[in-house]
């Protein structure tokens, strides 16, 4: 099956959003999601959750799929339901680290490997890790070769969220905790 450009009679070239959507709602996941790495300003919230098969049918119902039209009240009811792991690196935080042999991607990486290992000690009974890709494995990995512990069996998929509910309810979270740190911070 091909798919033909109707003004250059050219085939077009495929996208990661024409990738097959995965459908990880049969398994027990982790997964994991970051926010704030586009912003001068704020901060650096990454997150991981664990959301059981249990789960599925009332992350549904509470709309986690569409985080534009989630509100307050259900993120505080995903939180007491769902374990997560979150981490915050400030501004100032990010000002100390060496740029010249930092990126934001070995920053995200360390940052993700960190909330895993948070949420694995904790043993909850796990059929994938899905962390929403940034950089391909490889860089990953290669991020994290200084770092003793690390967490190898994940799953990296573009655009996690629209397919992994313990995504989903990562990238929700951080937001909110992100959002929160912002308010704390036009305060002071």
């Amino acid at each position: 099956d091909r798919d033909i450009d109707i003004n250059t009679g050219k085939e077009k070239s495929k996208t990661k959003s024409d990738a097959p959507k995965k459908n990880y709602n049969k398994y027990n996941t982790i997964g994991s999601d970051e926010v704030g790495t586009g912003d001068y300003f704020g901060p650096i919230v990454v997150c991981a959750t664990f959301v059981s098969t249990e789960n599925v049918e009332y992350l549904h119902d509470l709309k986690v799929t569409d985080s534009k039209k989630i509100t307050d009240d259900y993120i505080k009811q995903i939180m007491e339901k769902v374990p997560y792991s979150a981490f915050v690196l400030t501004n100032k935080e990010y000002n100390n680290l060496n740029h010249e042999t930092v990126n934001m991607n070995k920053i995200k990486a360390i940052l993700h490997n960190k909330v895993l290992l948070n949420l694995l000690e904790k043993q909850y009974p796990y059929d994938k890790i899905v962390v929403d890709q940034f950089t391909p494995p490889r860089n990953y990995f290669g991020y994290l070769i200084d770092i003793p512990k690390k967490v190898t069996n994940i799953t990296f998929t573009p655009r996690a969220e629209e397919q992994c509910l313990s995504v989903a309810c990562a990238s929700i979270i951080s937001r909110y905790i992100f959002l929160r740190e912002m308010y704390k911070m036009s305060e002071e």
